[in-house]
């Protein structure tokens, strides 16, 4: 059932990318492509009329998602759908979300060269948005169609200019806020093919990883409230010293963490301390704290046991600790019958995979909430992403368009 194909592939992609990267290309080889900016308007309209020529019926909806459909011979009312964002972040690199699009232009070519249409419809998507580097909103273009955006959102998030969505919208000449459809209910799968951003491939010696679950993310403020005083004149003993407390907190955060799972990961990046001066005890601090993991009970586990804690430590110091959670993702397993037929694909055709959990969300979390979804990542080199130093090997490249290539073929004829 495989498809067969030499490294005419690697050349193919390479050059779609090569292409795409052309449109908002920063000086020192990176990408700047914003939501309905200028690079972002031309990118989309070339892959459109490139969708065109491939003998695609293309379209854009009302936030700006093109589509490319094949049509099916036999089974019309629901679609396979493959494909990835356009946009990118501030100086980021061709591959993200440019390599998923790209991918999914080859492998229906190829298909439709050998194979003619198949038996469901299929539909290349490229999305107008996911990465929120112009607007305060990230998945717009997924948000979209799962009809997870309301109306009212186009006219209150400005960027830092001031120019709404919906101004910018209506300058590309996109529907009205008002306009806006609901969730599509014709969509059968979706599949994305993404380069995985991190080093697990790398060390594996995996040429591709198939996703069984993308974790759930929890962000939190956590504010540590003690008493400023002279650094000089303070006993040790005497101190109710915010710093002091936040560090244990920190310590004792990533240590439960690690104990928790091992696929649990807990980052502090941010701190503000009050009043930030060498000489006098922190009155205040205010840090992060990102928890992911792919469980949802083990979320839940954590925040409670850390609740204790901060408890537990308050009143050990004498002084306040409370938590904020601002930012909720719910993890998202990806359908077992679209990711092991994946994994088939890749089997068949003999290229190394492995089954792997996602610590980022891609489209795919947002899709995979509403429809069956897969998602499936090829090597990244060092684990580097958002920066022009973005790189994943050609031969690399081309193992994920054979297996999603494989993967449609499945689904589809």
């Amino acid at each position: 059932m495989a498809v067969h194909s030499s490294n005419i592939i690697q050349d193919q992609i390479d050059q779609l990318l090569q292409w795409l990267s052309g449109f908002g290309k920063t000086e020192d080889g990176g990408v700047t492509r914003l939501l309905y900016d200028e690079s972002w308007q031309q990118a989309q309209e070339a892959v459109k009329a490139k969708m065109e020529a491939m003998g695609l019926e293309s379209r854009y909806d009302a936030v700006g998602n093109v589509f490319g459909r094949l049509e099916g011979t036999e089974k019309t009312d629901k679609v396979v759908m493959a494909g990835s964002h356009i946009d990118s972040v501030v100086n980021g690199g061709k591959y993200d979300g440019a390599y998923g699009v790209a991918a999914a232009m080859l492998a229906v070519e190829r298909l439709k060269q050998a194979y003619g249409r198949p038996k469901q419809s299929i539909e290349i998507v490229s999305f107008c948005e996911e990465e929120g580097s112009r607007f305060p909103v990230t998945f717009w273009g997924s948000g979209h169609i799962t009809g997870r955006l309301s109306e009212g959102e186009t006219d209150v998030l400005k960027d830092t200019d001031g120019i709404s969505i919906g101004q910018a919208m209506r300058a590309c000449e996109f529907e009205a806020p008002a306009s806006l459809p609901l969730k599509r209910e014709d969509i059968d799968s979706f599949i994305e093919l993404h380069v995985e951003q991190g080093g697990t491939l790398k060390k594996t010696n995996a040429s591709v990883g198939v996703v069984s679950d993308i974790v759930g993310q929890r962000r939190y403020h956590i504010t540590v409230e003690g008493e400023s005083n002279h650094a000089g004149t303070t006993p040790m003993p005497e101190r109710k010293d915010a710093v002091v407390l936040s560090s244990e907190l920190i310590t004792n955060i990533t240590s439960m963490a690690r104990r928790k799972d091992e696929s649990m990961v807990a980052t502090v990046g941010k701190m503000e301390i009050t009043p930030n001066v060498p000489n006098v005890i922190a009155s205040k601090v205010v840090f992060s704290l990102d928890v992911r993991h792919h469980s949802k009970a083990l979320l839940e586990e954590i925040e409670q046991e850390l609740e204790n804690l901060y408890t537990v430590q308050a009143e050990k110091h004498g002084m306040n600790v409370s938590s904020n959670c601002w930012m909720e993702v719910e993890p998202v397993p990806m359908s077992k019958e679209v990711y092991e037929t994946m994994y088939k694909a890749a089997e068949s055709l003999h290229i190394p995979s492995q089954l792997m959990i996602s610590g980022a969300g891609h489209d795919a979390q947002v899709m995979g909430s509403y429809y069956p979804t897969a998602l499936l990542f090829v090597p990244s080199e060092a684990g580097v992403s958002h920066s022009p130093k973005e790189y994943t090997k050609s031969s690399d490249l081309e193992q994920g368009v054979k297996v999603l290539q494989e993967t449609l073929l499945r689904l589809a004829y």
